[in-house]
């Protein structure tokens, strides 16, 4: 690590921190991350090498690069690509929200490496603005995998608590420890209304007022996301909240055009949006209808691949069962 001049501390969270460092062979601006000495914490151990680990399997032009790892007194290093841009910046930069057209070439991107994530049967599991990274070309990179995992094989569970709560899907609010990819359609389907205006679209309080929010927009939980309630340790003696007037996505963006609460409805809606027949026939029109933009000849064949393998993928897709039952 002697090679690395430190230039600045980018942030820091419960298990290390992220500078701004520059390669004194080279001149290189890079980010590294130093996890807390993690030889003594069995937590901060396990997620730096499952981040390690699957950085390694994932190279992605929307993911973030790993450049290097080094160990030096106890301490893991990962050296990444410097990104000084995130989405969480823009919205603060845009308080009512970005415009269409970058929306759409930012929407893109974050669905194209997560739906590579997902190809490798891995789950990101933290999908939020300022895990999203925009370069000065506006190019999108997801990072932070600390909390990323591999797919659960069936009957296996998961154990830790993750996603901030605004993008946390519903049945990781409920104690769901059988999980799977569409956490991640949910966190993004999120984005998509938080993007064009700048307001986060559930900002629950608590892991009930979360609830409470997403079945004021969306309508009552499933039956099962109902039991795993009322199961829940953590939620004995309370009750669900009751929601008296459910305020669809249309009432209250009248604003936004219905092929963009379309989109939000569609991410919200499966259980796996990430099978090809998803990413390129649903949701890249889609973003050519709200948008009103034609993208070119990488657009044409998307579409074209997308219209190709339209009936194989969808055999067997599974969808998330709707929260709102008249959708």
């Amino acid at each position: 690590m002697e090679k690395y001049e430190t230039l600045g501390l980018v942030g820091e969270g419960s298990y290390g921190m992220v500078m701004k460092c520059r390669n004194k062979d080279n001149g290189r601006i890079v980010a590294i991350k130093k996890f807390l000495e993690s030889e003594d914490d069995k937590m901060v151990k396990k997620i730096a090498m499952r981040e390690i680990k699957l950085l390694k399997q994932l190279r992605h032009e929307n993911l973030v690069n790993l450049l290097e790892v080094c160990k030096k007194k106890k301490r893991w290093y990962l050296v990444f690509e410097f990104v000084d841009h995130t989405l969480l910046d823009d919205l603060e930069l845009f308080p009512h929200g970005l415009d269409y057209n970058r929306v759409r070439k930012y929407l893109f991107q974050i669905i194209k490496g997560i739906g590579f994530c997902h190809s490798h049967n891995i789950i990101h599991r933290d999908i939020k603005p300022e895990n999203i990274l925009v370069s000065q070309s506006g190019i999108v990179k997801l990072c932070d995998f600390g909390f990323a995992r591999t797919l659960a094989a069936p009957g296996e569970a998961y154990t830790d608590y993750v996603a901030t709560r605004w993008y946390r899907a519903p049945e990781l609010l409920v104690g769901d420890t059988k999980y799977g990819k569409a956490v991640d359609v949910w966190a993004i389907g999120c984005l998509v209304p938080e993007m064009l205006t700048g307001e986060p679209l559930f900002p629950g309080d608590s892991d009930i007022d979360q609830l409470y929010h997403i079945m004021k927009c969306l309508g009552n939980l499933t039956p099962r996301h109902q039991e795993l309630f009322y199961k829940n340790p953590l939620f004995a003696g309370v009750r669900l909240p009751e929601v008296k007037e459910v305020e669809p996505l249309e009432r209250r963006y009248p604003k936004l055009s219905a092929a963009v609460l379309d989109l939000a409805k569609v991410i919200h809606y499966f259980e796996n949006a990430f099978v090809f027949c998803f990413l390129l026939v649903s949701v890249f029109p889609l973003l050519l209808r709200f948008c009103d933009l034609d993208c070119g000849e990488e657009g044409s064949k998307m579409q074209g691949r997308g219209q190709a393998l339209l009936l194989p993928s969808t055999m067997g897709m599974e969808l998330r069962p709707p929260l709102l039952w008249g959708w």
